[in-house]
């Protein structure tokens, strides 16, 4: 989305806009200095690691890295997806920027016409309610543990037994059949004609996050076929993308920075009633990525409770993959057999449901338990397929020391030797490239990095810098990839004439730690001057050529080595001269 907002708007707004006062608006600022300073907001601390730079335009944490411009704190503080913090700052600003659509379906007033459609639907469905069928409907959420202010404050209502109800209340609003269509509330004939996609069930509205209607499930009451019907997609509702009561539970979920997602309706309802309210659910289905990185927006805490049958624990195990690779703190909790939480809470009370999600597993423990349930841990081959599962989930485990101790727990508790463990983990296919060097040659890479971030400093602070280290260097000489593309990018805007500036730098990049580089290069404990700062970038230039020969010395060294075990007389001697160039270059 970042894209289809030009950026010279993009760079009007910053310009106009004042970091401290935005991030003031939220939280307490005191002068340290040339900058800002408070507790950092996304992460509890005593001690103000949290700094705002009126002169770069940018923030930084030094005690969790969160960092951006005045765009990504809105981003991160509110909740807010990019095109919504451009509005909310275009808007302060007095910037006019245009619709930002993704589609000929995708126009403001074509959406506004279907959350409308949608309302009104809400409207009329909880309106039946008072229908001799819907007090029936009302009696049996009594029954079932829902109270008279959840029926209300959930929307819930009632689609009648009448194929063409709501077709006829809609119509009389002044609605077409065509919108009704779209927003999926009726289904055409093959005969010709339209009729109500929901008859004779409980409706239960599902809303976005700002609270405006998306779509609806509809549940029967008796033991007909099928259970529920949801609405179809339709250009304003994806069901894997929204989470059902999340619109309620955001603010409870980042007071206590923890998550609980269940899978049904009644299962959110009957534990939110009850005072659960950092609660969202699924909707009844296997997780999905965008669901995950909605909620991570709101925590990294998660605990997920599903059904303790043979699907449930599936849909667990499939989703705690999703979680790892997100790098998010998930736990399980296992209920009792036959019981969901919407009946557990019911027969045990909110403190029981409670008490298990304040002692639920970490990932680690019960996918083990799951795996040991279904393979006999005792036997060889039942060791290898339990091992084989769980280095599936911990191959995604980006942070190393974690990952360590994990496989050796792993390790123990198979009563298994830890290398061949680490041995078995190597063979785990992984998306991420691995560089075959040696650790030596990982320990100068790091010092190079620090010299790649002093560059990116020196090019943002000192502008006539960037041609004298382009002059030297390409983007290729730089061995981190994402430092690589930071100053591709600048030397991309340089070209163009472009003023280069940390808080607009940010907009061209969506990756979070690509954000924390640009602002821990800004921050970095060195005074330039006229005198210095030729010097120092001459001295980190040097460091990156000879750590890029010496990258490549090795790389043919590997090649040479392979071109002689397999005979290749006429390769070896090509690759031998190319070394030989090398190190002729480097003298």
């Amino acid at each position: 989305m970042r894209g289809l907002i030009p950026d010279n708007l993009l760079e009007d707004i910053l310009s106009r806009v004042d970091i401290v006062e935005v991030v003031s608006g939220f939280i307490p600022l005191k002068k340290a200095g040339r900058n800002f300073k408070a507790c950092c907001p996304f992460h509890h601390e005593k001690t103000a690691s949290f700094t705002v730079s009126p002169d770069r335009q940018i923030y930084h944490c030094f005690g969790c890295g969160e960092s951006g411009n005045a765009f990504k704190f809105l981003m991160r503080y509110e909740r807010l997806e990019f095109p919504e913090a451009v509005q909310v700052l275009a808007k302060k600003t007095g910037v006019v920027i245009p619709e930002i659509n993704s589609g000929p379906d995708k126009n403001t007033a074509f959406i506004t016409q279907l959350y409308g459609i949608n309302e009104l639907a809400v409207a009329f469905y909880e309106n039946n309610l008072t229908s001799p069928e819907g007090l029936k409907i009302k009696d049996y959420l009594l029954k079932r543990g829902v109270k008279e202010h959840s029926i209300k404050d959930f929307k819930l209502g009632v689609a009648s037994d009448k194929w063409d109800a709501l077709i006829n209340h809609l119509r009389s609003k002044g609605s077409s059949l065509a919108l009704l269509e779209k927003a999926g509330l009726v289904i055409s004939k093959d005969s010709g004609g339209y009729y109500d996609r929901f008859r004779n069930r409980l409706i239960i509205p599902i809303f976005d996050i700002k609270g405006r209607p998306l779509a609806f499930g509809a549940r029967v009451l008796d033991n007909s076929l099928p259970k529920y019907i949801n609405s179809p997609e339709t250009p304003i509702y994806t069901k894997g993308k929204n989470l059902f009561g999340l619109n309620l539970a955001k603010e409870a979920i980042r007071d206590k920075d923890q998550a609980v997602i269940v899978e049904g309706y009644l299962d959110f309802i009957i534990p939110y009633q009850e005072g659960l309210k950092n609660i969202v659910a699924s909707q009844g289905t296997a997780l999905t990525v965008e669901q995950v990185r909605l909620l991570k927006r709101h925590t990294n805490n998660v605990v997920v409770i599903y059904d303790p049958d043979k699907a449930g624990e599936l849909a667990a195990l499939r989703s705690l993959d999703i979680f790892i690779e997100e790098e998010m703190d998930v736990k399980v909790v296992s209920l009792p057999q036959g019981l969901d939480p919407d009946t557990f809470v019911r027969k045990n009370g909110i403190d029981a449901l409670s008490g298990l999600i304040d002692s639920a597993s970490d990932l680690f423990d019960y996918k083990l338990k799951v795996l040991k349930s279904r393979f006999n841990h005792k036997e060889i081959s039942g060791k290898a397929k339990i091992s084989s599962g769980m280095l599936e989930s911990l191959s995604k485990i980006k942070n190393a020391v974690l990952k360590s101790e994990y496989l050796k727990k792993l390790a123990q508790e198979l009563d298994i030797k830890e290398d061949a463990i680490i041995e078995e983990s190597r063979k785990v296919k992984t998306d991420k490239p691995q560089l075959s060097i040696s650790r030596g040659i990982d320990n100068k890479l790091s010092n190079a990095n620090s010299a790649e971030m002093l560059l990116i400093k020196l090019m943002l602070e000192e502008a006539e810098l960037i041609d004298h280290i382009k002059n030297h260097l390409g983007p290729e000489d730089f061995q981190d990839e994402k430092i690589s593309g930071i100053v591709s990018i600048m030397f991309e805007l340089a070209e163009q004439g472009k003023k280069v500036g940390a808080n607009t730098l940010i907009n061209h990049f969506s990756q979070e730690d690509v954000s924390r580089l640009v602002c821990e290069s800004i921050f970095l404990p060195l005074q330039l001057n006229s005198d210095n700062k030729i010097k120092v970038a001459d001295d980190c230039i040097k460091r990156l050529k000879n750590n890029s020969s010496m990258l490549k010395r090795h790389k043919l060294q590997e090649e040479i080595k392979l071109a002689h075990n397999a005979g290749n007389e006429q390769r070896l001697n090509n690759l031998m001269e190319e070394f030989q160039t090398l190190i002729n270059k480097e003298r």
